[in-house]
């Protein structure tokens, strides 16, 4: 049986360039509705190997670790990014 972490990695390893979900999106995909903050804790220790800046806050805020980088990358990727909030992200998955 997979644990959370590796529900959370699965998920979050299966988005596509420009495609923005939140926290809470992720959890409640793992099968843990509102263990938002497990799923940044998971990625705070994936040491960069998952598309950590596809993953923004509900409202649509960049996280706070690195918004500049997560700027950066959702750009290059078609996603509009007004200062550290998201404009819009698509939340069909």
């Amino acid at each position: 049986m997979e644990t959370f972490a590796e529900r959370v990695r699965t998920v979050v390893a299966a988005l596509e360039p420009g495609h923005v979900v939140s926290y809470g999106d992720v959890a409640a995909e793992a099968g843990r509705p509102g263990a938002a903050r497990g799923v940044g804790q998971v990625l705070a220790r994936a040491s960069g190997e998952l598309p950590w800046w596809r993953v923004v806050y509900g409202d649509g805020r960049l996280a706070p670790c690195d918004p500049d980088e997560q700027r950066r990358r959702l750009t290059a990727e078609g996603v509009e990014v007004d200062g550290h909030r998201v404009r819009a992200r698509r939340p069909d998955r």
